[in-house]
């Protein structure tokens, strides 16, 4: 595979996040962005959520039509997955999901598809990141790590996932055949 084309559009308090070595970076954590467009993501990644005066963001956004853009650089740990953060990089596939209304019980079905070409770019992506990180050799989604069920909007007598990216849509097994890295177990869903 070619090399990726990268935008580095750095995130306005990345220097405030905090730094690692990238040899402790094992886990990409595969996401999808559950909004319109880039646009969009970029001005949620750029809200300052913490005391640390960072917000949640991926590293990397991949759009529909391939682009991809650096948001925070792997030597920095972002925001993007409870419990991992320090140990993996967070990938963003620009998909609608359940926007706008995540966490509204009737609206849980996530039915864009993932454009081939944005797909063919996660997968160079993922091959430039196996050879530029030392350690890296697993990969899960959001939906996998954070399995935290919430009240619903609509309706708080009935719970919903609060994370389900990256989906029914993703395609789990072209990029497991294609990537050369373990998928992590999702754990047991309640019943």
């Amino acid at each position: 595979m070619d090399l990726p084309v990268i935008h580095d559009q750095p995130l306005p308090y990345v220097e405030r996040l905090q730094s690692r070595a990238l040899a402790d970076v094992d886990l990409v954590v595969i996401h999808c962005t559950e909004l319109p467009d880039l646009a969009t993501a970029r001005e949620y990644g750029e809200r300052v959520v913490h005391a640390s005066g960072t917000g949640n963001s991926g590293h990397y956004y991949i759009d529909r039509d391939g682009g991809i853009v650096r948001y925070v650089p792997e030597e920095r740990i972002a925001h993007h997955v409870r419990g991992h953060n320090e140990h993996s990089v967070g990938i963003e596939l620009v998909n609608t999901g359940r926007w706008p209304e995540w966490f509204d019980s009737r609206r849980q079905a996530m039915a864009e598809p993932y454009p081939d070409v944005q797909i063919d770019a996660l997968l160079n992506l993922l091959a430039h990141l196996r050879a530029t990180l030392p350690g890296l050799q697993k990969i899960a989604g959001h939906e996998d790590l954070d399995t935290d069920w919430v009240a619903a909007g609509d309706d708080p007598s009935k719970q919903v996932q609060r994370k389900l990216d990256p989906g029914p849509m993703f395609p789990w097994q072209r990029v497991i055949d294609t990537c050369g890295l373990q998928r992590l177990a999702a754990p047991m869903q309640p019943v």
